[in-house]
């Protein structure tokens, strides 16, 4: 796992945290545009006579180029100039965000979405890199405390800049402001890359591998495994055969790791080394951080959605029901940050026991409160699942990378963050097929009304508690296998 290309660079305080800032502002920006877009699907719907297939992949289509893009750029960030593959990021984020503000089909806005994908899935790798990279020790702890922090602000947020955006610039157009507001954004960012970022890396001797035939595997097999969750829409009319790209996938998954085998025993550095999975500490946080990201985003476009289409509120006033959760998440996060070098993975477990409560709590919520003041009372329990997300995704950041060594940073990260957005997509898509399919179950048989979206939030909502149960289960196996190495 060594990196032949780069020798790190000794920083002091100031430039460690002013390269901090730089990198959760970067973090911040990519993830604000995976939850911001979900409040302006029935916008763009409405305005571009959208198929609810092309509403998935507005979705689903960011988060499969995203995830394409995490290990190669990693793997490439740890062995050259991270600040260069950030600058790339963010030129090629910001054109593509005026591809989208400008589209005057759903073809040019789907084509846009997925080169902004692309642009997230180059400059992500290098947030992480670099936080792995030049913190060590309990800083590192409230580094990735204040991370997980901006992350949850961000992810919360989204909602509600996506709506506020869509109220200033109209029902029709609204949609396209949600776009153009990363064009400022996405300057001011790589202004403060170009110069406030110090360099943390040198140039040494030594060629750039990036295991070209492992790469070409590896998008196979990540296309295959996503490509029919892109074409989920719980609609009668679903082609039953997209399915059977899951069979490729297990083929191209098997050569994958055949030739990454191989191509490690020549002495390369293959795309994915797995010897990342022999740390029982990366590979448990890995798979609790997948399944846990399988269930959030869904969680948050779930609620929107049944807001907006079931009680009638505007896309703004939808998307602040989860201002408590991101407000409530900053401040767990950075006290978990703090607290996860003495508590541990007991951390972790709690929170996640928490999230899962109040998924039930919601469901519960949207059954039994009336409309007048159901959006109050989900923004109550929001704010108490927001509590319990901090405890999770900080923590378990640092602890999924503490014990893997900071040349592999970039990588390691990469294979977290692959995890997690190929979860966002499949728990995305399974969640809105179950929607949508309740919704055209009732619909057929004749319901109307409010009756008809409380029974799809709830099998949304399902699934979202079932992701929830998954991940607390692996936490409790985690924390076992913890105790009994202890011991």
């Amino acid at each position: 796992m060594t990196s032949p290309a780069t020798a790190s660079i000794t920083l002091d305080h100031g430039q460690r945290w002013r390269a901090f800032w730089v990198c959760v502002s970067v973090a911040a920006l990519t993830i604000l545009d995976l939850s911001k877009v979900n409040v302006a699907l029935p916008s763009i719907e409405e305005a571009l006579g959208a198929a609810s297939t092309e509403l998935q992949i507005v979705v689903s289509g960011y988060v499969l180029l995203f995830g394409l893009a995490l290990v190669p750029f990693g793997r490439l960030g740890d062995q050259r100039s991270r600040k260069t593959l950030f600058i790339i990021g963010l030129s090629l984020f910001t054109v593509t965000s005026i591809v989208c503000a400008l589209a005057p089909t759903i073809e040019v806005l789907l084509v846009g979405r997925l080169l902004q994908g692309l642009a997230a899935g180059i400059q992500m790798p290098q947030v992480i890199g670099t936080i792995q990279q030049i913190f060590v020790g309990k800083e590192r702890g409230r580094a990735f405390g204040l991370f997980g922090a901006t992350i949850g602000i961000a992810t919360a947020f989204g909602p509600t800049l996506g709506g506020l955006m869509i109220a200033l610039g109209g029902a029709q157009d609204g949609w396209r402001w949600i776009f153009w507001i990363n064009v400022p954004l996405c300057l001011a960012v790589l202004a403060g890359v170009i110069f406030l970022l110090p360099r943390t890396r040198k140039r040494s001797a030594g060629k750039v591998q990036l295991d070209p035939i492992g790469l070409l595997l590896f998008a196979v097999m990540i296309i295959t495994l996503m490509w029919p969750f892109l074409f989920t829409t719980g609609s009668p009319d679903d082609d039953p055969r997209r399915w059977w790209t899951l069979v490729l996938f297990v083929v191209f998954a098997a050569a994958f790791v055949w030739w990454e085998r191989r191509y490690a025993a020549t002495g390369k550095a293959p795309l994915v080394p797995f010897s990342l999975f022999t740390i029982a500490s990366f590979r448990n946080g890995t798979l609790i951080a997948a399944t846990y990201f399988t269930a959030i985003p869904a969680l948050f476009l779930l609620t929107t959605l049944f807001l907006q289409l079931g009680v009638g509120l505007e896309p703004v006033f939808a998307g602040m029901v989860s201002i408590g959760f991101a407000l409530a998440s900053a401040v767990s996060a950075w006290y978990g940050g703090n607290l996860v070098g003495r508590l541990g993975r007991p951390l972790v477990v709690w929170g996640l026991g928490v999230v899962l409560v109040t998924v039930i709590a919601l469901a519960i919520v949207a059954y039994t409160v009336p409309e007048e003041v159901v959006a109050y009372a989900m923004a109550a329990v929001m704010l108490i699942a927001g509590v319990g997300a901090g405890f999770v995704v900080a923590p378990n950041q640092t602890l999924t990378l503490a014990e893997i060594p900071t040349r592999s940073g970039g990588l390691a990260g990469s294979v977290g963050q692959l995890g997690q957005r190929i979860g966002t997509a499949i728990g995305t898509a399974v969640a809105l097929s179950l929607f949508y399919a309740a919704i055209y179950r009732d619909e057929d048989a004749g319901t109307h009304g409010i009756g008809v979206y409380h029974d799809a939030y709830l099998f949304g909502m399902v699934s979202v508690g079932i992701f929830v149960l998954i991940a607390f289960a692996l936490g409790l196996a985690d924390l076992a296998s913890r105790k009994r190495q202890t011991r």
